[in-house]
């Protein structure tokens, strides 16, 4: 288990270090009153005892974690960005980030669906 979200981005692939970084900093920009907490052994943004976003690393990309209607509320601007999406999750690499201004959009609709 880690202990924050600087020991996970340090145990993480070495080429997706800057992308977590990068995201970790657009969602405490777009979340400025979140705690940073790890949940669901992954890193995620808390506002009182509900999870806005989370996100994670894998082997070859990460994932972005959001509400189902974030998800949906802009399925276009992530299809634009080639980025894959399921229902709850967004996956993006080296080759493939999430477009600035996306993240924040998106946290804050996950916000928002959460009536926070």
């Amino acid at each position: 288990m880690f202990a924050d979200h600087d020991a996970y981005i340090a145990k993480a692939p070495e080429d997706l270090r800057p992308l977590l970084v990068r995201l970790r900093s657009q969602l405490s920009r777009a979340l400025p009153d979140a705690e940073e907490v790890i949940a669901y052994k992954m890193p995620g943004f808390r506002i009182g005892q509900s999870i806005i976003a989370g996100y994670a690393a894998f082997s070859k990309q990460c994932g972005l974690y959001l509400s189902p209607s974030a998800i949906k509320s802009y399925a276009d601007d992530i299809a634009a960005a080639g980025l894959k999406a399921t229902k709850t999750g967004i996956t993006f690499s080296p080759s493939r980030p999430i477009p600035d201004g996306l993240v924040e959009k998106l946290a804050l609709a996950s916000r928002k669906d959460r009536n926070l």
